[in-house]
């Protein structure tokens, strides 16, 4: 071998070194590469920035939410307004390819569409052809169908009857809902929740503006588990306890608000107003009774929501005529400018050009200021105001609570009111209801005063909030006192004024007389401002009509205000009285017969009657103010609705059952818990239609009734 063959045989091997080499110190490198990264990962737990750690406990964690019920809103006397319950959505499947895991068609068949939409219409409250027509799409692809809004929001027993007919294909989607059982109940102030992103959300009214006390909080159960779901004996479980929401205790009374609902639906219908407000107060502590407005809303159903959203006992202002008047006669005589012997001329005044006018523009000649209240005459408010002077005048405005928003505890959202206050002849007009927009709620307080001689308290919709975790009461309403803008003896004046304005031959509220008790009022006829501008509006029907009560007099505690704007089906004051007169009276004289009634509104306890005769039984409970319901034509008690021993407010239903056949009463104006009570005591079987309270009912009253007789209900 030559030298040249032999350099390169050498350089060859010394590069195949070199390579050898380098490919250990490259394998070396990956090795120890990959050991760093095992002992990393190993340490750390961390691999590509991921918590490795974190990825398996997620991997294995088996985490729950645990839905926190809404707290229940209630009347005074602890009868439920809102709560939970479960809406169903209907939906029909109408592909051949929907079959059930044993492989049963669970499709609507061709054959069923007419029994389907038959069923569907009786109990949707849609009509057939519509339904028939939605079940029998153009596209013959379409997997499943929906029935719009009639098949949305639908309650259990709806459902129950659906499924009754046993028809493959329909089915239900559950979501979580509110239950408004008396549907039409003080509607804006309770307020409406919905269902947003699967949690219920107020919108409206106490459900809004107490979301946060009555939405609680969501608990959260997680624990660590292997594949199989059982837990890991190494881990922990953590949980966040569920939080159910705060109830809510509002002053309603059930059976007031109802009553009033009634009497307002009833005027309008027949007089057919723009708008109308009515509120009972417990004007001693501020406590709201009853309030309604129409236009208003069935809170189940939602009816009439998409024309009434505005809350107009608290949200919105209004001028309102001469039960002003209650407040410049106050202010006048507390001042010392008013002289009830003292005369003026009526019909027309003159202020710097400008003319004030009597309803009666002729006047009735010289007339006491006395007489001014009773008649009410613009002329002589006017008159009082110019003598106690606009500076003096405002204050007393002020101190009476107006020109800002009341803040009673559930009120929510209000308008604070205005004042048109420039010229003399402006601050005449307000002495007599014009050139102020007040609220509601603002006259409500101001009222308040004839009931606290000359002292002013808050009005207020809610009594308390309790916990239902811990049954404490997390807050309580209290009577506020929130002015004290006249005496005692001014108050007795103004009262006695207000009964003349029904005794007195000349008074304008002669219509509002109850027999038997002693009542004071004030009426009122406002104009109405020009949305175009250019002062008021005219004709017969333009106006706001409005009357303001007390009662009793010799120791007032309840004001009942009723405004109606621009009716249609009459045009002069006197009918408005008339018209107001048809709520006024009777809503009044009930809550006058419940406070009789009821006297000091204490709890009795129930006596065991059983076994006894029915007289001697009506005896002992009429004792503790029972309204007692006699059920059968037997001779002896069997069953009581209330278990002895139990605790009662007088006027609480009490319903027995003889021993002999059973019969059904008349159950009008019953509500549905009553109902349901009956059933289970007579062992029928009862169909509701509708909500609130019974209308009618299809088995006469007084009839025997067999064991699971259905009984249909119609509700109102």
């Amino acid at each position: 071998m030559n030298n040249q063959n032999k350099r390169k045989i050498e350089e060859n091997t010394e590069d195949s070194k070199q390579f050898g080499k380098l490919i250990f110190f490259i394998v070396l490198s990956v090795f120890v590469l990959i050991i760093f990264r095992f002992f990393y990962v190993g340490i750390f737990h961390r691999a590509d920035g991921v918590n490795l750690r974190q990825k398996v406990e997620q991997l294995y964690a088996k985490r729950t939410e645990i839905k926190a019920k809404r707290g229940t809103i209630y009347d005074a006397n602890d009868q439920v307004i809102a709560e939970d319950t479960t809406t169903y959505s209907v939906y029909v499947v109408l592909s051949k390819e929907a079959r059930t895991f044993d492989g049963k068609p669970a499709y609507l068949k061709a054959s069923e569409k007419d029994k389907a939409a038959k069923v569907l219409s009786e109990n949707l409250g849609a009509s057939y052809s519509k339904i028939k027509k939605i079940l029998s799409p153009k596209d013959p692809d379409v997997y499943q169908v929906e029935l719009g809004s009639a098949g949305k929001n639908i309650s259990l027993e709806t459902k129950k009857r659906i499924q009754a007919a046993h028809i493959p294909g329909i089915d239900f989607t559950p979501s979580e809902a509110r239950l408004y059982p008396n549907g039409t109940f003080a509607s804006h102030l309770i307020g409406l929740a919905e269902n947003e992103n699967g949690k219920l959300l107020g919108i409206m009214g106490i459900e809004k503006n107490h979301n946060s006390e009555l939405a609680g909080q969501n608990g959260v159960k997680s624990e660590q588990t292997d594949i199989e779901g059982t837990k890991l004996p190494w881990t922990k479980a953590v949980a966040r306890p569920v939080k159910n929401g705060d109830n809510v205790y509002t002053t309603l009374d059930g059976h007031l608000q109802n009553y009033l609902e009634t009497l307002m639906t009833k005027a309008e219908e027949a007089y057919h107003p723009k708008n109308m407000d009515a509120v009972l107060m417990n004007a001693k502590t501020g406590e709201i009774i009853a309030a309604t407005q129409r236009p208003t809303f069935n809170a189940q159903t939602r009816v009439g929501l998409n024309n009434s959203w505005t809350n107009t006992l608290t949200e919105s202002a209004y001028e309102p005529g001469s039960c002003m008047k209650i407040f410049s006669m106050a202010a006048a005589i507390n001042s010392g400018i008013y002289n009830p012997n003292a005369t003026f001329m009526s019909g027309r005044y003159d202020i710097d050009g400008a003319y004030v006018y009597d309803w009666d523009r002729n006047g009735w000649g010289p007339i006491t200021y006395r007489q001014a209240f009773i008649r009410s005459s613009n002329v002589g408010m006017a008159h009082l105001e110019q003598q106690m002077g606009a500076k003096r005048w405002l204050r007393y405005l002020k101190s009476f609570g107006f020109l800002k928003a009341v803040n009673g505890p559930g009120l929510g959202t209000e308008a604070s009111g205005a004042i048109g206050y420039k010229y003399p002849i402006d601050q005449a007009n307000t002495a007599y209801g014009q050139s102020i927009d007040v609220t509601v709620m603002q006259m409500m307080q101001g009222f308040s005063m004839l009931a606290n001689n000359g002292e002013m308290v808050q009005p207020r919709l809610i009594k308390k909030i309790v916990n239902p975790n811990t049954g404490k009461t997390v807050y309580r309403s209290k009577r506020k006192v929130v002015g004290h803008p006249v005496t005692a003896s001014t108050v007795k004046q103004v009262l006695g004024m207000m009964q003349d304005v029904i005794t007195d031959p000349n008074g304008t509220g002669q219509a509002y007389k109850i027999n038997g008790y002693n009542v004071g009022v004030k009426t009122g006829t406002a104009q109405i401002a020009n949305p175009k501008g250019g002062g008021y509006l005219t004709g017969d029907m333009n106006y706001i009509f409005s009357v303001a009560g007390v009662a009793p007099l010799n120791d007032p505690k309840y004001v009942l205000y009723i405004t109606m704007q621009q009716p249609q089906t009459f045009g002069n004051e006197g009918a408005a009285t008339k018209a107001l007169a048809t709520v006024f009276n009777p809503m009044m004289k009930q809550a006058l017969q419940d406070d009789s009634s009821n006297g000091s509104n204490q709890n009795n306890k129930v006596p065991n009657v059983k076994g006894l005769s029915i007289a001697t039984a009506k005896q002992e409970l009429e004792k503790t103010g029972a309204n007692v319901i006699v059920c059968g034509n037997g001779v002896k008690i069997n069953q009581q609705s209330v278990a002895a021993g139990q605790t009662i407010m007088k006027g609480s239903k009490v319903i027995l059952v003889t021993n002999g056949a059973k019969t059904i009463p008349d159950m009008t104006g019953w509500s549905r818990n009553d109902v349901s009570n009956l059933a289970n005591m007579l062992g029928i079987k009862v169909h509701f239609d509708g909500t609130g309270f019974v209308k009618s009912q299809s088995v006469s009253p007084n009839t025997v009734v067999t064991k699971n007789q259905q009984v249909n209900i119609a509700l109102q």
